[in-house]
């Protein structure tokens, strides 16, 4: 395969996590030359067991697959619809999960390394890159994610002058399915709910009475931790992914209105009463061997996971193919760092995509990812390529990135926090919906769906509008 722009210098990316390995497809597939740097295995972080590309290390879910009603969902359409490496790798990995879009992590990982060494213009490097790429790297993308390295990350904070913010992520115990009972744990999605690859009874739940409820957080509470280190102590959770003891000790009831709620569930054992908590396990690998617990990630030490988890109906002989634990995540304040087109402004010829600029979630790494490329090539290219609108699912997670945030005096660089793609990133639409489709009039919940839908409809019509308008012939092969 050939190309008319294989003449010009490559655009060097750092980090093959999801955001670097989709802007390097991103790229070649336009047609330029790709050096794609992983410090892994050489180095390893506190989080990665593989040196996989794009290797999942916390969920393996990628959320709602739902494009009509869900922001994610919505996020995973546009995505398919700009040729996403990571979009194609996820759908043809998926494991059963309701109504998300759940995958294999070691066949998704697979599926994404084996696209991108098999490309011939996308070259693999192995070894870190410790501190600012050299300067005859006239285009870089550093996707090096929440676990930058500490040599690089200190290259950063010394180029913008700003402190690099931090929260902590926590991932959950994956369990061996034939150590789950049965008779306990049942099979279903939260009001039978079929989604991709799956049949409306994805989940295994196990039930928990008011007094069991009671003594598993009491546990969860007094229960062994692993203590931060010095440089760790002041470093803020992010609230989309808490570690489950510190969601019990903000009220007693947190869990049961958080990963524990025990609605759209009815127990086959004792149909007529309802559980007061139900803990759920999703499928992990494609085989069906593995199940993670559901919004358990955890600070717990080891010894104490085991013992606590283990008090949970259906789980008493549970062995844990890997336990929970806790990594420390670095982002840019990226509104005051970056411009439009993710380009630190103190250094325009180095980009940033992926969790390092503050999005948070794999889809919507990945996003950032795909827009760093596309901006990437399209400047090599000596053309101008405008950001998708913001009515869109990428054009509103972008502008959070680089300017979405709420400005407070003197709030300093903690005014800005990542963030899940969601419908409060959206504008407003012109006129809400306020009659059904045979003229009565909405009610109640129906005009939150119809809102919804009316936002992702918008969204999909303008999506496609601005790929027509930008999108350039595909390079001569």
């Amino acid at each position: 395969m050939t190309s008319a722009h294989d003449n010009l210098e490559p655009i060097h990316i750092i980090g093959a996590g999801l955001a670097g390995s989709e802007a390097a497809w991103q790229i070649a597939e336009a047609g330029l030359r790709v050096v794609l740097h992983e410090m892994r295995p050489m180095r390893m972080t506190d989080a990665h067991r593989t040196d996989g590309l794009a290797e999942l290390v916390c969920s393996n879910s990628f959320r709602s697959d739902d494009a009509q009603n869900n922001a994610v969902g919505l996020l995973h359409a546009e995505l398919r619809r700009l040729g996403s490496l990571i979009m194609r790798s996820a759908d043809a990995n998926q494991v059963p999960a309701g109504g998300a879009l759940a995958v294999d992590r070691d066949g998704f990982s697979a599926a994404v390394s084996n696209a991108l060494a098999n490309h011939p213009r996308i070259e693999i490097r192995r070894g870190e890159v410790a501190g600012l790429p050299p300067q005859d790297w006239t285009h870089v993308i550093v996707a090096t994610g929440p676990l930058t390295s500490a040599p690089l990350a200190e290259a950063i904070r010394a180029t913008t002058g700003e402190d690099s913010l931090a929260f902590f992520d926590a991932i959950a115990p994956i369990v061996h399915r034939d150590s789950i009972d049965m008779t306990i744990a049942w099979f279903q999605s939260r009001y039978d709910k079929v989604g991709p690859g799956g049949t409306g009874a994805d989940y295994i739940n196990c039930p928990l009475t008011r007094e069991q409820y009671d003594a598993f957080v009491d546990q969860l509470i007094a229960g062994e931790k692993t203590d931060f280190k010095e440089w760790e102590t002041n470093t803020p959770y992010f609230d989309g992914c808490l570690p489950i003891e510190v969601m019990a000790e903000r009220g007693r009831e947190t869990l049961r209105h958080g990963p524990m709620k025990p609605v759209g569930l009815t127990d086959p054992n004792n149909p007529t009463v309802k559980p007061y908590a139900i803990i759920q396990l999703r499928q992990d690998n494609k085989l069906g061997t593995l199940y993670n617990i559901v919004g358990f990630q955890t600070k717990l030490k080891h010894g104490e996971q085991s013992r606590i988890f283990r008090t949970i109906p259906g789980l008493g002989q549970a062995e844990f193919a890997r336990l929970g634990g806790l990594h420390r995540n670095t982002f840019l304040n990226s509104p005051k760092l970056l411009d439009g087109q993710l380009r630190l402004k103190a250094q325009p010829r180095l980009r940033f995509a992926g969790q390092i600029t503050g999005c948070e979630g794999y889809v919507e790494s990945a996003s950032i990812g795909l827009l760093a490329g596309l901006f990437a090539a399209a400047e090599v290219r000596g053309e101008n390529l405008s950001s998708p609108p913001p009515t869109t699912a990428l054009g509103a997670l972008l502008g959070h990135i680089t300017g979405g945030h709420i400005e407070t005096i003197d709030a300093g660089p903690r005014s800005f926090q990542p963030m899940n793609i969601n419908f409060g990133l959206f504008p407003p639409l012109a006129s809400p919906p306020t009659r059904k489709s045979d003229g009565t009039r909405l009610r109640g919940n129906e005009k939150s769906v119809a809102k919804k839908q009316a936002l992702c409809a918008r969204a999909l019509a303008d999506i496609d509008r601005w790929i027509a308008e930008t999108r350039r012939t595909p390079a001569a092969a």
